[in-house]
């Protein structure tokens, strides 16, 4: 009889296939865009816990670990101030110190900024599950005024190999100070990888101090437009400072006493954090979205469900005469009720599985613009656990609510018998 029930619901739907089809569409959108937010919001997180991986200690002049990790990771903010390059040296000269990658701020290039570094970064900055960073096209800088290019920077700004460019003082989207006397070289593009890396511009530590050969106090003195590209080459450019230094200890187990030993360290203020544990505090601070997106969604799939009784309790009045006419052919009270509990329960299992369909649908037909934008590693291109949760629970709440309808055309049914009193 369960069978047939079940048949007899999905009739009933389907002379009503209107009414129903608008209530299957608003469960589809309901579930569709709640799955996408925890989708997002899961991959958001796992990308932004894998943007900067086995990279052990952070170390950077005297402040907060997050604004440490802002500024030196994510490009966010400014240092308070510069690590010289003395205590640079010493830090890696440690015998606990296996490799050591410097990074100098300060300067942009039409609003995407400018990292000093050398070229162990692209060896040793890792992301994701350890992986390495990879050119699309040419090499890293090997020249004084040679630039390697994020793939956004590349992509936004149409730069292919060989573009001359030239950098800004400061870091803001519009600078008054420009280093034209000195353009620099496109000599690489890297690969997309969904982090700050794609939004960058690398030079050489060295390229960082010839730009700023001869000024004074942060501003060009006329001496300093004079500077020319090979004069510069043959001079000793060694930086006075840096603003932050990522390193690698030998062991993790020794990760810990390193940071210890150099947040006390005597010859200057600095500040080493471990960034994972970083990260995690970090998002615990811009979290409080991701739950207020959580939490819209959720309300989301209420009115989705308040949808569905409300078209079921909405039809009670009309169907008067199909309650009776089912009564006469033999229908109990109980069949009465699993007809609505199971009209309910169809129109929320069939919505929640076209949103399911439509989400992944969508996911698959732009993944080639999703590999090209973000991380495409932290989204989930198939429905999991969470997902098939999704429809058992909306299907179960639909089915509870249905409950409501049915006790009502219940009593109506048993108070009509087979003459419909209105």
């Amino acid at each position: 009889m369960n069978m047939a029930v079940l048949t007899l619901a999905l009739r009933s739907l389907w002379a009503r296939k209107i009414t129903a089809i608008l209530t299957v569409v608003s469960i589809a959108a309901a579930v569709l865009l709640f799955v996408a937010v925890e989708n997002l919001r899961q991959g958001a997180r796992t990308s932004f816990e894998r943007t900067i991986t086995d990279t052990d200690v952070i170390v950077g002049a005297r402040s907060s670990p997050i604004n440490l990790v802002l500024y030196s990771v994510f490009q966010i903010g400014d240092p308070t101030n510069n690590v010289t390059w003395k205590t640079y040296e010493e830090i890696a000269s440690r015998g606990d110190v296996a490799w050591t990658v410097p990074i100098s701020l300060g300067d942009s290039h039409r609003g995407f900024r400018v990292i000093g570094t050398t070229p162990d970064y692209f060896q040793y900055y890792k992301y994701a599950d350890s992986q390495s960073l990879a050119f699309r096209e040419g090499r890293v800088f090997e020249d004084l005024f040679d630039v390697t290019l994020g793939a956004q920077v590349a992509r936004e700004l149409g730069y292919d190999l060989g573009a001359k460019i030239t950098l800004a003082h400061g870091v803001g989207g519009t600078s008054f100070v420009n280093h034209d006397n000195l353009p620099f070289t496109v000599s690489g593009v890297l690969e997309p990888t969904g982090t700050p890396v794609d939004r960058s511009v690398f030079v050489s530590l060295g390229a960082i101090e010839a730009i700023h050969m001869g000024w004074q106090s942060g501003t060009p003195t006329p001496l300093s437009r004079l500077n020319s590209a090979d004069g510069l080459r043959g001079q000793d450019i060694t930086p006075e400072s840096i603003t932050a230094i990522l390193v690698g200890a030998t062991s993790r187990v020794r990760s810990l006493g390193l940071q210890r030993d150099l947040n006390v360290y005597a010859a200057e203020p600095l500040q080493a954090v471990i960034p994972g544990i970083a990260l995690s505090q970090l998002w615990e601070v811009v979290s409080v979205a991701e739950r207020v997106l959580a939490l819209v969604s959720g309300f989301v799939i209420a009115v989705g469900l308040i949808g569905i009784l409300t078209s079921i309790l909405t039809s009670l009045n009309e169907r008067r005469r199909e309650m009776a006419i089912l009564r006469s052919l033999g229908a109990r009270g109980r069949h009465i009720v699993g007809l609505l509990i199971s009209e309910a329960a169809l129109l929320a299992f069939i919505g929640s599985t076209l949103g399911l369909t439509l989400l992944y649908g969508v996911l698959w037909i732009f993944r080639p613009l999703l590999e090209a934008r973000f991380n495409i590693g932290s989204l989930r291109l198939w429905p999991g656990q969470f997902d098939i949760a999704v429809v058992i629970f909306v299907t179960v709440m639909a089915a509870m609510l249905g409950l409501v309808p049915a006790l009502i055309a219940l009593k109506r049914s048993l108070s009509d018998g087979l003459t419909i009193r209105v």
